[in-house]
């Protein structure tokens, strides 16, 4: 696997010097600052592209270029973003750039509850409490119809919790559950997120599938044409939520979303930690059977339990038996003969960086420990085969 990690530019607080130092020969970049739906320009690829290369590293993976949200819905000016899109892909693979992450999710993307959950090292990670979330939804958001989307127990158990919450923890949760985009430091407000809400209550599952599938058929033959490798992210979590529909959480989505457009090109970034927190998706078996089509690894490990709950854990000690994902992956990278770049996914909060301000996931040193783990790993498995 080639060591990657994310970096989200020039105002990210872990820099370029520090991933090199990390042990990583590429980076994974987007350019954050331009809006969903508008063109990357050769001008602006070329300057991020530079400045990696600067650092002694190469920009191995873009993540993500954003799908504009009238795309996804299939309405208003989808055209015409999608032109845009595939312009976009032309500038990129003139910049020399192989392998593009997006997601199909509405929206938002990853949902937390708690951005800093204590481990028992005292470490901070990031968990999604499933009750918590319903006492968002229903009691501080209070999205219209969240009613119908839980059973009487969930309710009571959410009212419960909402009532025995102070201010502050009512506005921490509330912040949390709306954080904006990784890459910003923005966040939805109520109004914001209700307003964008709306706009997909005609959309139901099947409905943004076959969105999915259109967009698809007009981008992927572009993308073979130019060389780029299309990698879509699973939803995260995956199932539901605020009444919005999930179309890529299980093998059988994924199965489907390949064979829409039965192309090289038309591929998946392989989230150990997305599709982990489903004890129904068998992730050795998705390697086996798809990973001629997997194209970028996200690897990082979650506990879940029987609720819908779920955090992120070490790399090597979550529900996710990482050592057989690894091996698999090792062994078909030999049968292909391919490297596929990877990125420690959602480090822990440790050590110097308990005080510093950084993206939820996205401190240095926990991405460091995980990042050195997998490539011990990975070096011992390599030796064994």
């Amino acid at each position: 696997m080639q060591q990657t990690m994310r970096w989200f530019g020039p105002s990210d607080p872990v820099s370029l010097r520090d991933i090199r130092q990390a042990g990583c020969s590429g980076v994974v970049s987007a350019l954050h600052q331009i809006a969903p739906g508008e063109i990357w320009t050769p001008a602006e690829i070329f300057k991020r592209k530079r400045i990696i290369e600067d650092a002694g590293m190469q920009w191995s993976v873009v993540e993500s270029l954003p799908i504009h949200d009238d795309i996804k819905r299939k309405t208003g000016g989808y055209k015409n973003y999608i032109q845009n899109f595939k312009k976009s892909l032309r500038n990129i693979a003139t910049g020399g750039l192989k392998v593009v992450v997006y997601n199909f999710m509405p929206v938002l993307d990853w949902i937390r509850t708690d951005i800093a959950y204590e481990m028992p090292d005292k470490s901070r990670a990031l968990r999604f409490e499933k009750n918590a979330f319903i006492a968002f939804d229903l009691f501080l958001l209070k999205r219209p119809g969240a009613d119908n989307d839980y059973s009487e127990r969930e309710k009571h158990a959410a009212r419960i919790l909402i009532e025995s919450m102070t201010k502050n923890e009512k506005e921490i949760l509330y912040q949390n559950a709306l954080l904006g985009l990784p890459g910003t430091s923005d966040h939805f407000t109520d109004n914001e997120i209700l307003a964008a809400l709306r706009t997909y209550e005609t959309i139901n599952r099947n409905t943004l599938k076959e969105n999915l599938f259109y967009f698809l058929h007009e981008i992927i033959p572009l993308a073979e044409e130019f060389g780029l490798k299309m990698a879509i992210h699973p939803d995260d979590p995956p199932y539901p939520v605020l009444g919005l529909p999930r179309i890529v959480s299980t093998e059988k989505d994924i199965t489907e979303i390949l064979a829409s457009v039965p192309s090289p090109a038309n591929g998946l970034c392989f989230c150990t930690g997305s599709l982990g927190v489903r004890v129904d998706n068998d992730l050795i078996g998705i390697i086996q059977r798809l990973g001629d089509r997997i194209h970028f690894l996200h690897l990082r490990n979650t506990r879940r339990d029987g609720e819908g709950n779920f955090y992120e854990a070490d790399h090597l000690q979550g529900d996710t038996d990482m050592y057989s994902v690894v091996k698999e992956i090792a062994k078909l990278m030999r049968r292909t003969g391919k490297a596929i770049p990877m990125r420690p996914d959602h480090g822990h909060q440790m050590l110097d960086d308990m005080n510093k301000a950084t993206y939820p996931g996205y401190s240095a040193i926990g991405r460091l420990r995980a990042l050195a783990e997998l490539r011990g790993l990975e070096l011992g498995i390599n030796l064994s085969l």
